[in-house]
């Protein structure tokens, strides 16, 4: 029965996670807990060199080629059952033309971070991998009030998602119309999606649930980046629009005001999650169900 297949299957209690830093460099004090984090809820884990890597510049966690060699290693030991960013920032980006996708598709392992992570995540899409849109160590654990997102993301770890699972629920939204739609979810960071414009690697927009968030920028880069998508025909093709939260610098609120009653497709708004809080889990490269009404998204 369909309803009984894993989507994403559970992590076995003592299972060891790949933590790798291919972006940014951790804050001082955010590395050391790690760790110990991962021991309280069950699991093992093995900090990669990115982790400690001297960058060659000062937004990056460690050179290029010790972040593609950690990648590479975290996807394709067999030690290892699934594989955790550090955190985000920048710097994916740089990975993608000195990745073996073939050699990453091999690994059905799951990818756990976001905003930066968009890049990796539109691997995995386009593999045909699911992932997870989630918490990260040094971004957001042991922080005060991220505990219910933590405690959500580590649920999610120990069951496993099935089709036929609600993944979640939207608060009504002054922005949310339209009905039900179904589809492929894809996205993350509107940024960095942004940023997959015009190069291989963006994931199929036809037909699929395109769910955005974004931190630090201002309405009119917002403006910018909705009207790129909607200028390079992304916003006709998708199925629907998932939209998250738009934190750490003015609301952009008038902007998507303008934007999101023009598209034709359905619009779920205020999903819970983006950076702050709340951040909750939301798998990507697995097909969904959007029911506006109900505010709810189920896997398919």
């Amino acid at each position: 029965m369909a309803e009984n297949k894993f989507l994403i299957p559970p992590l076995r209690p003592g299972a060891t996670l790949a933590v790798i830093a291919p972006a940014g460099p951790p804050k001082p004090g955010r590395l050391a807990p790690v760790e110990g984090w991962l021991r309280e809820r069950g699991y093992e884990a093995r900090l990669l060199p990115s982790c400690f890597g001297t960058p060659p510049l000062d937004f990056l966690a460690a050179p290029d080629h010790v972040r593609v060699a950690d990648v590479h290693e975290a996807f394709a030991h067999p030690h290892y059952d699934a594989v955790l960013a550090l955190r985000g920032g920048s710097g994916c980006i740089r990975l993608l033309d000195g990745l073996d996708l073939d050699w990453l598709a091999a690994s059905r392992r799951l990818l756990i971070g976001y905003s930066d992570l968009t890049v990796l995540h539109a691997l995995r899409t386009n593999a045909g991998i699911p992932s997870l849109h989630a918490p990260m160590p040094a971004s957001d654990w042991g922080l005060p009030g991220a505990e219910a997102d933590t405690d959500a993301l580590f649920a999610v770890l120990a069951r496993g998602w099935r089709a036929g699972d609600v993944v979640g629920r939207a608060a009504r939204h002054e922005l949310s119309h339209g009905g039900v739609a179904r589809g492929r979810l894809i996205g993350g960071n509107l940024a960095m999606f942004c940023a997959l414009l015009g190069t291989p690697h963006l994931p199929a927009v036809d037909g699929a649930l395109l769910f955005i968030e974004d931190i630090s920028e201002e309405p009119y880069r917002v403006d910018r980046m909705l009207s790129q998508l909607r200028l390079a025909g992304v916003l006709d093709r998708i199925a629907g629009l998932v939209v998250g939260s738009f934190s750490g610098a003015e609301p952009p609120d008038a902007v998507l005001a303008d934007h999101l009653p023009r598209l034709r497709c359905p619009v779920l708004a205020g999903w819970p999650a983006g950076h702050g809080q709340p951040n909750r889990p939301l798998p990507l490269g697995v097909a969904a169900e959007m029911d506006v009404a109900s505010g709810t998204l189920t896997l398919a």
